[in-house]
C-alpha cells in the first residue's frame, strides 16, 4: 500500500512537502474551498503551523457563518484508458449494472479496505 505524506487534525488533511532549495517544509490544506498553506523549518514547526491554520480557518468560518469544509457534489469525472473503460463497461453490462453503479461499488469496496 502506497503511503502519502499528510498531516491530519480535526478531520482536515494537509499535504506535506519539502523544498531542498529553500530548506523548508510546506503544505496545503486539502479538501476545502479556501487556499490555505503552512510551512515550518522543522517537522515540529510544520505541525504547529498546520494546527494553527486549521484553528484559524474554523474560527474565521464560524465568524463569517460560512461552511467550514468543501461541499462535494457527488459526481466525478474519471479518465481511464480506452481498454479499461471498455472492460469496465462490458463487466458492468454483464452484471446487469450501469457503469456508474459498477464504479460506485468499486470505490465503496476500496474504501472498506483503506
Amino acid at each position: 500500500m502506497k503511503t502519502v505524506d499528510v498531516l491530519t487534525y480535526k478531520d482536515f488533511i494537509g499535504s506535506v512537502h519539502f523544498s531542498a532549495t529553500d530548506d523548508i517544509f510546506f503544505g496545503k490544506v486539502e479538501g476545502i474551498n479556501d487556499l490555505i498553506t503552512f510551512e515550518g523549518e522543522s517537522v515540529s514547526e510544520l505541525k504547529k503551523a498546520f494546527f494553527y491554520v486549521i484553528d484559524e480557518h474554523i474560527r474565521d468560518c464560524e465568524n463569517e457563518n460560512i461552511p467550514i469544509e468543501k461541499s462535494y457534489e457527488g459526481s466525478i469525472h474519471l479518465i481511464l484508458t480506452p481498454e479499461l473503460h471498455r472492460r469496465a463497461a462490458i463487466t458492468a453490462m454483464s452484471q446487469g449494472k450501469t457503469l456508474n453503479s459498477f464504479v460506485k461499488k468499486a470505490v465503496e469496496q476500496e474504501l472498506e479496505y483503506a
